[in-house]
């Protein structure tokens, strides 16, 4: 009997290892050497293998090597850096995984739609990070910061404690089913074409902050809330790397200036 032309619709495509290499998963300040070692057995068995540590209390250690179970090669291959900044430098979508917070505005995704948008960008040809806190207290405000959108876990309200290494298995899990076009997993999500790196970002909006303080901006107010609703403003617009080198030259027209008047005063 002939084998049929076409595969059944359910038959998943294979996932793209060069998209999958795209993806990293980030550990701040992970507090527990063990639950490393459980997050890089959930990324294996995803298909993932991209792990960075931020400034982790233990590591290496043998507990982390005990819980990974066979995934030791994510562990061996594993970068260790002192910040969040340092992890997620030439990203151009950093998604942090927290509970639903008001300290901090960020658009939020829950893991479905997170996944879409991690697979948009990476197949784009972009680098992305998933981020995810310290066991007891998450990511800190200025960490969330760093991040482009939220990721929130629909977990069961009324019991919403959910282990570090089980978080990263359901985002995993969901970037895997994207990956291989399985169900709802595939809904649209628009890349940032040639969004600019991480660190451009960042050196955009230290400059932007030096110069609104410069030309007295916030006048005695505390600058915080203004610097987040900027923050939250340029993110959404997705600049490429000429449009920051754009903004960054009117701002330093804007701080020269304001020099020459602190002058003309003096």
């Amino acid at each position: 009997m002939q084998a049929p032309l076409n595969p059944p619709l359910d038959t998943p495509s294979p996932a793209d290892p060069v998209t999958a290499s795209r993806i990293r998963i980030v550990l701040v300040g992970t507090q527990h050497p063990g639950n490393i070692g459980s997050a890089a057995r959930a990324m294996k068995t995803m298909g993932l293998g991209r792990l960075v540590l931020v400034a982790p209390q233990k590591f290496p250690h043998n507990e982390a090597d005990m819980m990974a179970a066979g995934a030791d090669d994510v562990l061996a291959s594993a970068l260790e850096v002192e910040t969040l900044a340092d992890a997620v430098s030439d990203c151009r979508l950093v998604l942090g995984c927290t509970a639903r917070s008001r300290r901090v505005q960020l658009r939020e995704l829950d893991p479905r739609m997170a996944a879409a948008s991690v697979r948009a960008d990476a197949e784009a040809g972009g680098e992305v990070a998933l981020v995810f806190g310290r066991e007891r207290t998450g990511l800190e405000n200025a960490e969330l910061q760093l991040c482009h959108a939220a990721v929130h876990i629909p977990a069961n309200p009324d019991y919403s404690s959910l282990n570090l290494a089980a978080a990263v298995q359901v985002l995993a899990y969901e970037v895997r089913m994207a990956l291989l076009g399985i169900g709802a997993a595939t809904a649209a999500a628009a890349p940032t074409p040639d969004a600019a790196p991480h660190a451009e970002l960042e050196g955009f909006f230290a400059q932007l902050a030096d110069t609104l303080d410069a030309i007295d901006f916030h006048k005695g107010r505390t600058p915080d809330s203004a610097m987040r609703k900027l923050r939250r403003l340029f993110v959404r617009t997705g600049l490429d790397s000429q449009e920051i080198r754009l903004l960054r030259g009117v701002l330093a027209d804007a701080q020269r200036m304001a020099r020459l008047a602190g002058q003309g005063r003096d």
